[in-house]
């Protein structure tokens, strides 16, 4: 494996480059990037998915839940503003029956005192077996997860939770565990035609969700936006290379019913500069309860949330809405993930 002089030489190499560092014997260890998995990976994640919830339905399977990681502790490093997130990775990790420790707040950690990055993680890792962060700060995760692999004696995960406007791999697994589950019974997602809506320059789901939908076949994307927020030039590049057919327009409604899922976005104010989100007017990118007889039978809607008014709430009860079911699906993947990192889920597989 290449040898770097540092992090900001490491922090400089293209995502491809950098993956390599984050695998053991060849299998995923820390979970920073949606670049990192392959199609078969995902496939694999969601049949232990699918596995862990049937075995849950029962008393019994619930307590053998509960046995598979008790041996086992994890880190919740959560400074950046998160309810579902955080709460997905607390109860998965609970269901498996780790202890859990949390800090959410950087002024409650020795950050301010200007610890470094690398002491701080380093210290963390002494305490427990995985390490989940959602930051603020770009590059957090990865330089967390650099800091253990080339200075910490301790094998120790890190997960990246949300980092700043540049990836949230997990909510791009469940987003594709969702959609899988929804497609199943009609073709699956391959030859679908996804339409991302909202602030896509600085909304971290889309960007990490496009990077997963790239390995299946024959997907074809619609991003829609408002100039301003369209979608960044490091995805777009990223399809054109795949060959992934894909259109820019402001136009939402042409778009709905040509699409087999809507994904829509709220408005990433909280990345502002000065206020410019002001600027614009959202509300041709919401959609609206009368654009349900525009969309197809069998596509769906989804959002990452939070929802301000991006999705009318009576769409709600429309079946086709799966944005709830998308946001319990979290937990599921996200308790598969966390099994294959430590390598237990044979022994779900294995549970009568």
């Amino acid at each position: 494996m290449q040898q770097y002089k540092g992090w900001d030489e490491f922090h400089s190499k293209p995502v491809e480059q950098k993956i390599p560092l984050f695998r053991k014997e060849g299998e995923i260890f820390d979970v920073l990037y949606a670049q990192q998995f392959t199609r078969a990976e995902l496939e694999y994640l969601f049949l232990i998915a699918d596995r862990i919830r049937n075995i849950s339905k029962t008393r019994n399977g619930m307590r053998f839940l509960g046995s598979l990681l008790d041996d086992k502790r994890a880190m919740l490093f959560f400074v950046q503003p998160s309810t579902r997130t955080f709460l997905s990775f607390q109860n998965a990790c609970h269901i498996l029956g780790m202890k859990t420790s949390e800090i959410r707040d950087a002024s409650t950690s020795s950050e301010v005192k200007g610890e470094s990055t690398e002491d701080m993680i380093r210290t963390f890792s002494s305490y427990v077996d995985l390490i989940i962060v959602r930051h603020y700060n770009e590059g957090f995760a990865e330089k967390a997860a650099w800091a253990l692999n080339t200075h910490a004696s301790r094998p120790v995960s890190v997960i990246n939770g949300g980092s700043g406007k540049d990836q949230h791999p997990t909510q791009a697994l469940l987003d594709i565990y969702t959609l899988e589950r929804a497609f199943r019974n009609i073709g699956g997602i391959n030859g679908k035609k996804i339409a991302m809506v909202g602030d896509l320059n600085r909304g971290r789901t889309v960007r990490s969700l496009c990077q997963l939908l790239s390995l299946y076949e024959d997907v074809e994307f619609f991003f829609v936006a408002p100039e301003k927020f369209a979608m960044r030039g490091d995805i777009l590049d990223a399809l054109k290379t795949k060959n992934i057919k894909y259109t820019l327009t402001e136009d939402f409604q042409s778009v709905i019913p040509k699409a087999d899922a809507i994904y829509s976005t709220r408005l990433q104010d909280e990345y502002d500069i000065e206020a410019e989100s002001n600027a614009i007017d959202y509300t041709h990118f919401y959609f609206k309860e009368e654009y349900l007889s525009m969309l197809g039978k069998n596509s769906v809607i989804l959002h990452p949330f939070p929802r301000r008014n991006e999705i009318a709430v009576a769409v709600d009860k429309d079946p086709r809405a799966l944005y709830w079911k998308q946001a319990r699906n979290g937990m599921w993947v996200r308790m598969a993930l966390i099994l294959k990192l430590f390598g237990r889920e044979n022994e779900a597989f294995n549970f009568a």
